[in-house]
């Protein structure tokens, strides 16, 4: 029995030596390869221009397009698609360009939302940069042709200032989404600017009605801007990007959301003094409650997605029934 007993112990550590490599010549260990990335389909192209945020682009044009035939009873339709593709290239081109900025900072490395082209690595840098830079000509040219068919030469400036500033967003040594501005020049370029320039080159003039729609218009691109943004905010610390929601912290960020969707709806009011039509932009105060309730109670970030995506349909359909009470 000892005998047997000693050639037990004996074959079992033989069989422990044999599952334990040496360190001499250890035993290879397979490991998972890197993560195959498969290459962006033209659904991941379309779903990076991020057509969501379109709205923000349609609402100032139509505003302005409504007070431009306050001034001029003509319908220049020409001008009037002019003004949209500028405002539609911008702002494919600005989504496009802060793909690849944020991709090649890392700073899309650990989002929330949907992933990105260039830190997904789905597609090279340089495509995208060279997408977002096709979508800056567009409009540029569309700008040009607008300068040359009204003659306001000086709106070029205006037009390569829109250009640099949706490139800047993210873009260059210092952007300024990252230092907590990026509301400022939404609300000027997407607000002010796009509702102001296609009411004056469509009509020569600038009513008080398109200085008032574009503030409306402003202050709901930047409340889809802090939705973004507020989605992101854990993420943006980590990676140093300070955005107005990092400065200002979480519950500051709902507070000016609130008062970024009442803003558009407060001027509704002021119109229904004389365009009394404009009682139905009270209609889009249905999905404004909606994505405020949200930014109030979510719970996880991806909720904020869903949020987004709302707000910017209540600036489509404020736009579109803003306009109607102006030219109805």
């Amino acid at each position: 029995m000892a005998a047997s007993s000693r050639g037990k112990r004996a074959s079992k550590k033989q069989h422990t030596k044999k599952q334990q490599p040496s360190r001499g010549n250890p035993q290879k260990v397979r490991t998972a390869g890197p993560r195959r990335v498969t290459p962006a389909t033209a659904k991941d192209w379309i779903g990076a221009a991020r057509l969501r945020t379109l709205p923000l682009a349609i609402t100032p044009v139509a505003i302005g397009t409504g007070a431009a035939l306050l001034v001029d009873n003509r319908f220049h339709w020409v001008l009037a698609l002019a003004c949209l593709t500028v405002a539609v290239a911008l702002q494919i081109g600005v989504n496009y360009a802060n793909d690849y900025s944020d991709g090649i900072r890392g700073t899309d490395a650990h989002r929330v939302g949907p992933a990105r082209l260039t830190a997904s690595g789905k597609a090279k840098p340089r495509a995208v940069l060279t997408v977002a830079l096709v979508f800056f000509a567009i409009a540029a040219i569309a700008g040009v042709a607008i300068v040359v068919r009204t003659q306001h030469w000086w709106m070029l400036a205006i037009g390569a200032a829109c250009i640099l500033a949706a490139w800047f967003y993210t873009g260059g040594k210092r952007p300024y989404g990252y230092a907590g501005l990026g509301e400022l020049f939404v609300f000027v370029f997407f607000g002010l600017v796009a509702t102001v320039g296609t009411a004056f080159v469509q009509s020569g003039g600038v009513p008080q009605e398109a200085w008032l729609g574009g503030i409306a218009a402003g202050a709901l691109a930047c409340a889809v801007l802090l939705a973004n943004n507020l989605r992101d905010i854990d993420q943006d610390r980590l990676a140093g990007k300070r955005t107005l929601s990092v400065l200002i912290g979480r519950r500051a960020t709902q507070g000016l959301f609130t008062v970024l969707m009442v803003v558009p709806f407060a001027i509704a009011i002021l119109f229904t003094q004389v365009y009394p039509i404009a009682w139905l932009t009270l209609l889009a105060l249905m999905p404004a409650a909606a994505a405020t309730l949200i930014v109030w109670t979510y719970r996880a970030p991806r909720e904020l997605v869903v949020a987004l995506g709302v707000t910017s349909l209540t600036s489509v359909l404020y736009g579109a029934l803003l306009t109607w009470a102006l030219v109805g």
